[in-house]
């Protein structure tokens, strides 16, 4: 694999394998593959498996025997550490009938991390991540000790990548697409578009558009995919002129869009946090909040959206009444009235933010999560949400059910809901 053969296999789907026995029990998920399939798309290469398999020979190999068979590009991650449990390269070089070669390269790497970070002697562990295989193009990695590896057999191209999330990354960014790039040789196109509804149900939103389905032509397909308050479409098409599937596809979509144009939060493929950070910078207005239940869940959601900043100012955290009444000022009547789950209470808590951080709008959560707190007229999944705006604050109560975790993500997509309704 030390050139790209202009002659080589078209590159059309891809398998990603991801190794470690944390990520079968549940202690770490898997991010990985996710990034890694949409990043192939970009390029049209199209996943078709997902593998998540233990730290053990035979299941390395058995997977690589899989994969091979089904996918024309095989990326694996993990099992590239220095420690016993890390055992891919042994595992990978006895599927390929290679050795493992020590490459003095990546060894200055590995001792200069050492080196800088003060310490004066590099574990001998660390030696052995300086063995690559034989059969291998190394991937040098400039962010970690673990090298890449790329090999090239039979018109398959396979990568093995550490697991470490941004090691990972900076590989295939750097390394592994470029190199799919040059070597990608596709005649047949996959384009892909998006439309993202709020505030319609999946099954609801797919009757409104069942004629609309009916008439998709097979090389068009339509894909549901549900969050909690919203739906995002993907319209996916193939073929091998893409100026025709560009055409044909948005054609299909715009039909969508009239139909569902009061659902509609955006036609780019973005998040719903995206578009209320866009909205709100182009207009020019700002936004805070104040939390109870969700405890900085919808501040944390908006923050992390690049530029939130232009129209983010704030947010308060008041768990107890008295921060309600020290940092929002709620008033002690309302809450000893009314209860801190309260629709009065929760006005006030909006516009006591508006006020403190000087923002156009404020959005106020209090309810309870669970799974305990309840009582016979307020149980488990009251939550009562607030919207201050330019001119009204409106308030609404919900009655959500007993699993803690959902209820906050229920809480958090109302409040962004009735935030993006009074906008509009």
């Amino acid at each position: 694999m030390n050139k790209i053969d202009n002659n080589a296999a078209v590159l059309r789907t891809a398998e990603i394998i991801t190794i470690g026995d944390e990520l079968l029990n549940g202690q770490v998920v898997d991010t990985n593959s996710a990034w890694i399939a949409q990043h192939l798309g970009a390029l049209h290469i199209s996943v078709v498996h997902i593998t998540s398999i233990s730290d053990k020979p035979k299941a390395i190999q058995e997977a690589l025997r899989q994969a091979e068979e089904r996918a024309d590009v095989i990326i694996m991650t993990g099992g590239l550490g220095p420690t016993r449990d890390d055992i891919t390269k042994a595992a990978v070089a006895a599927y390929f009938g290679t050795t493992l070669i020590r490459n003095e390269t990546v060894l200055a790497h590995v001792e200069g991390i050492f080196r800088r970070t003060g310490r004066k002697h590099m574990p001998a562990m660390n030696i052995g991540q300086a063995d690559v295989l034989a059969n291998a193009t190394v991937l040098f990695n400039d962010v970690g000790t673990a090298p890449g590896m790329a090999v090239e057999r039979n018109d398959k191209y396979f990568a093995f990548l550490p697991g470490v999330p941004f090691e990972m990354k900076f590989l295939m960014e750097n390394r592994v697409l470029p190199m799919l790039h040059g070597m990608h040789k596709n005649d047949v196109f996959v384009y892909n578009t998006y439309l993202l509804t709020v505030g319609i149900g999946e099954s609801h939103l797919a009757q409104q558009i069942a004629d609309i389905e009916d008439t998709l032509p097979p090389f068009i397909t339509l894909a549901y995919l549900p969050r909690i308050g919203m739906v995002r479409l993907r319209f996916t098409s193939e073929g091998t002129d893409m100026a025709y599937l560009t055409s044909v596809t948005n054609s299909f979509k715009q039909q969508v869009v009239e139909r569902l144009k009061e659902y509609i939060v955006s036609v780019d493929n973005v998040s719903f946090e995206e578009v209320l950070v866009q909205a709100f910078t182009t207009a020019g207005i700002t936004l805070s909040t104040a939390e109870s239940c969700t405890g900085g869940a919808i501040s944390a959601q908006i923050t992390a959206v690049p530029g939130a900043s232009q129209m983010f100012h704030g947010a308060a955290v008041v768990y107890s009444n008295q921060a309600k009444m020290d940092i929002l000022g709620v008033s002690l009547d309302t809450l000893t009235q009314y209860g801190a789950v309260s629709e009065c209470t929760v006005k006030e808590m909006a516009e006591g933010a508006k006020r403190v951080f000087g923002t156009d709008y404020a959005i106020a959560t209090s309810g309870i999560a669970g799974p305990s707190g309840g009582t016979e007229t307020k149980p488990v999944g009251t939550v009562c949400i607030a919207v201050a705006g330019k001119s009204e604050t409106k308030a609404q109560t919900f009655h959500f059910k007993n699993d803690r975790t959902i209820n906050i993500e229920r809480t958090v997509m109302a409040g962004l809901t009735i935030l993006w309704d009074m906008l509009k």
